[in-house]
């Protein structure tokens, strides 16, 4: 099948920003891969497998530069899917084969890069039924398997099922598990988890889009059921006195450490808007818990589980992946602006510090964690040891920040153009069969489709049109700090 044409360019008066694009674009081509036929963007940093949290989503973010990688990022876990349902959590080359891994669900972040593909794949109809065939069996799968006590709340059995690596909360509970049947000696799993109950909602939440594409009548009743989930998740984990989701542990009892997987269900889609405004203000943007001088540590950095350990530990350090996901979880509930700021303190703290693509970094002084490329095990500075670099989620961070502040931006059909002020800049995509650029003196900003003038506005906005440059909305991407 031959490939729609996609394809994007930079270019910024800005010697530090433009070389910080330029490092990212470079760096990222070294995480594309061969397993076996298919071309793929590996995670990076060390880590030569595709995972489920990560590279879906990666790989839509990566699009634009590669749809092959992109869409292969997505096809081979759906190619992979078991026959009772099941998604492998991660797939690695072994030099012969393509190896599904099922000892862990890693994350779910593939619903909606999918979707987005779909539209970015000329609307492939082949693709969106297979997609939805994956959707319905996975969902079954949750249910049938990881609600083992019936209350309703599904369940993680192990560390790896939502990749919090180390993380303190997680108690004894083994890094992997391979039965459909939870641990019986671990003190926390099963844990009823936020994040499990949201993959069941992105799942019915998509499919509800994708009847709707297909015009099947089955939109209402996916609707419906995604609301079930949601319900249940906010009865089931939501504290109300505390304006944030507490997962509970095999007792029913509340695991008491705020942890930022709220954010994590925003990126899924889990929460009222009332829940995400609660969480964001009274959390997110509290500099004695996520809002560090380096923001969006795993953990709260008051609460007592918090560590500040520079290996790959989900107890401590803001990770490149949560910038990742915050991105689409803030923009679910309209926190342009926010995305904005984040992206801001990212590509400054990376620029800082010698354009280096690390996996973690301090939230107290922004230092990107130095470990060792292969062991992933802390290294001193000055050591001769090879050291991390080119992480994809960081990578992809970096470009997907830009493309949302200075940049254009495929989204579901849609396309939103990012006009940031205070830099003179040029941005040039093409996609869905048309050619998108931008040009701006910082000031103001000009848009053209197809090489037609569709008007010029005001920076510090976000134009969102459709395909052909018809605006729909704009929206304000840039506050005063």
């Amino acid at each position: 099948m031959m490939l729609p044409k996609t394809q994007v360019a930079f270019s910024c008066g800005n010697e530090k920003l433009q070389r910080l694009y330029d490092e990212a674009e470079r760096k990222c081509l070294g995480n594309l891969k061969r397993f076996g036929e298919d071309l793929v963007l590996v995670e990076g940093g060390g880590y030569e497998k595709i995972w489920l949290e990560t590279q879906p989503m990666g790989g839509e973010m990566y699009a634009l530069r590669n749809l092959e990688a992109a869409r292969n990022n997505c096809l081979l876990f759906m190619r992979h899917q078991r026959a009772d349902g099941r998604l492998p959590g991660s797939i690695q080359w072994t030099g012969s084969v393509q190896e599904p891994q099922f000892n862990k669900y890693q994350g779910f972040c593939f619903p909606f890069p999918a979707l987005n593909l779909y539209y970015l794949l000329g609307e492939d109809r082949a693709f969106l039924l297979q997609l939805q065939d994956v959707l319905r069996r996975f969902d079954d799968c949750l249910w049938r398997t990881r609600d083992s006590n019936g209350d309703g709340l599904l369940e993680s059995f192990c560390v790896y099922d939502t990749g919090e690596d180390l993380a303190v909360r997680y108690g004894d509970a083994p890094c992997w598990w391979t039965k459909d049947e939870p641990p019986r000696d671990a003190a926390v799993v099963p844990m009823a988890s936020m994040d499990v109950m949201s993959w069941s909602y992105a799942a019915r939440e998509t499919l509800s889009r994708i009847s709707q594409i297909l015009k099947d009548g089955q939109e209402d009743q996916w609707r419906q059921a995604a609301a079930s989930v949601a319900e249940a998740l906010r009865r089931g984990l939501w504290d109300e006195r505390r304006g944030a989701f507490f997962d509970r542990d095999k007792t029913g009892k509340t695991i008491d450490i705020l942890c930022h997987n709220t954010l994590r269900c925003m990126y899924w889609g889990s929460l009222s808007s009332a829940m995400a405004e609660r969480f964001v203000r009274e959390h997110l943007l509290n500099s004695r818990e996520f809002w560090t001088p380096f923001p969006l540590p795993s953990v709260a950095v008051c609460d007592p589980a918090f560590r500040n350990a520079p290996e790959n530990n989900w107890s401590g350090q803001p990770e490149g992946l949560t910038y990742q996901r915050a991105i689409l979880a803030l923009e679910n509930y309209g926190f342009y602006p926010l995305v904005t700021r984040l992206g801001k303190k990212l590509i400054r703290t990376i620029a800082d510090y010698g354009y280096r693509f690390t996996q973690q970094f301090d939230p107290f002084t922004g230092e990107p964690s130095l470990v060792h490329a292969v062991t992933h095990q802390p290294v001193a500075p000055g050591s001769d040891e090879p050291v991390q670099d080119a992480y994809g989620p960081t990578l992809l961070s970096v470009l997907e920040y830009m493309a949302h502040r200075f940049g254009i931006h495929p989204h579901l059909g849609q396309v939103w153009f990012s006009l940031g002020g205070g830099e003179e800049y040029t941005y040039d995509a093409v996609f869905y069969d048309h050619r998108y650029a931008i040009r701006s003196d910082g000031v103001k900003a000009e848009i053209a489709v197809d090489g037609r003038s569709a008007g010029s506005w005001e920076c510090g906005q976000r134009i969102i049109a459709d395909r052909y440059g018809r605006i729909l909305n704009t929206v304000q991407i840039e506050d005063a700090e």
